[in-house]
C-alpha cells in the first residue's frame, strides 16, 4: 500500500551526498516491485521510487563538481524518490543540461539510461540487425524503437492492441507483432525469412521467455532486462546450443556504478535526446501524493509511454 505522508529531513547531509528538492520523479516497474516486496527492501515502511530530478538545495563539503542551485538528476539501486526532497549520494547523480525539460528529464534517467546499456553495451546493435522489441509502446520500449531505428536496425516490436501497435511504428518499430492475438515467436521468423533475429530486449519476463528464445536467429542474444510478468522460471540452457544461443540479465545499476561510465552514458543519452534520435513520451502526468492511482494505471497495462509524478 502506497500511503502520503510527512517525514523530516536530516538536519545535514553527510559530506558525499546532496540534498535534492524534486522537480519531477519517474514511475517505473521496479517501484511496484519493491512496493510488493518483489525486491526487498531494508525495512518497511519505507519509500519507493528509483529516479528523479531536482534541484540542489545542500551540498556536503566532500561533494565537488556539483553545486547549490544546479539542477541534477539520478537513478538508484535504493528507493526512495517519491518524495518531495530527498538525500542522495552526489555520485549518483549528474547535472542535467538546461535545454532538458523537468518531466523528459525524469524519464531519462532510467529509462533512458538503460536503452543506452541495452543497445550500446549489453548488446552492441549494429546497422542491418533485426531486433525484436517486447513491450514496444512502453516507455523504454518507444526508446529502444526510437534509438535502435536511428542506429539502422530493423525493428519488430510486439503489443498488446492496434492503438500500441499504431504509436510504437510512429516510434520506429518497421513491424509490429500483436502478442494477443499471434505467436510472436513464429511471426518473428516469417518477418526474417525463417532465420530469427539477432537480438530479443525483453522486459516481460515469464510470460515472453521461451518464446523469445524461440524467436532467435543462430548465434542470437536474449537480453533479459526486466520481468514485468513475473520472474523468469528456470530453463533447460543445454537447449540453448541448438543455436549457440546467449541470454543476459543485466541490471542498469551495474552499468552505473562506476562514475566515468555513468557520466558517459547520461552524455550519450541526453545528446541522443538533443539530436531527436529518441522523443520520450510522457503519457500521463500525477500529483506525487497520488502515487497510488499512478502504480494502478501502470500495473493495468493499458498505459502508453512513461509516467511521471510532480511534487
Amino acid at each position: 500500500m502506497l500511503r502520503w505522508e510527512e517525514r523530516a529531513l536530516p538536519a545535514a547531509v553527510g559530506p558525499d551526498d546532496l540534498l535534492v528538492r524534486h522537480t519531477a520523479v519517474g514511475v517505473n516497474f521496479i517501484d511496484v516491485y519493491h512496493r510488493q516486496g518483489r525486491y526487498p527492501v531494508q525495512a518497511y515502511p519505507a519509500g519507493v521510487g528509483a529516479e528523479g530530478v531536482g534541484v540542489v538545495e545542500a551540498v556536503g563539503d566532500g561533494v565537488r563538481g556539483l553545486r547549490a542551485g544546479q539542477r541534477v538528476g539520478y537513478a538508484l539501486r535504493s528507493p526512495g524518490a517519491y518524495a518531495e526532497s530527498r538525500v542522495v549520494p552526489a555520485a549518483a547523480c549528474v547535472a542535467v543540461p538546461d535545454d532538458i525539460p523537468d518531466e523528459v528529464a525524469a524519464v531519462l534517467m532510467l529509462k533512458g539510461l538503460t536503452a543506452e546499456y541495452l543497445l550500446h553495451r549489453t548488446h552492441a546493435v549494429q546497422p542491418g540487425d533485426t531486433i525484436l522489441v517486447h513491450a514496444a509502446a512502453g516507455a523504454t520500449g518507444l526508446l529502444l524503437c526510437q534509438w535502435a531505428s536511428a542506429l539502422g536496425a530493423r525493428v519488430i516490436g510486439t503489443t498488446s492492441t492496434p492503438q500500441k501497435a499504431e504509436v510504437a511504428r510512429t516510434y520506429g518499430a518497421e513491424e509490429v507483432i500483436l502478442y494477443t492475438q499471434d505467436d510472436f515467436a513464429a511471426r518473428a521468423r516469417s518477418l526474417t525469412a525463417g532465420r530469427g533475429v539477432q537480438v530479443v530486449y525483453d522486459g516481460v519476463g515469464k510470460d515472453t521467455f521461451q518464446k523469445s528464445l524461440d524467436s532467435l536467429a543462430v548465434l542470437g542474444h536474449l537480453v533479459s532486462f526486466g520481468a514485468s510478468s513475473g520472474p523468469v522460471q528456470p530453463f533447460d540452457l543445454a537447449k540453448q546450443a541448438a543455436g549457440s544461443l546467449t541470454v543476459s540479465r543485466p541490471v542498469l545499476f551495474h552499468y552505473t556504478a562506476e562514475r566515468r561510465r555513468l557520466e558517459e552514458m547520461a552524455a550519450r543519452t541526453f545528446a541522443a535526446y538533443r539530436d531527436g534520435k529518441i522523443r520520450p513520451e510522457v503519457g500521463k502526468s500525477f500529483a506525487l501524493k497520488d502515487a497510488a492511482k499512478a502504480h494502478r494505471a501502470l500495473e493495468s497495462r493499458t498505459s502508453i509511454g512513461a509516467m511521471v509524478l510532480i511534487p
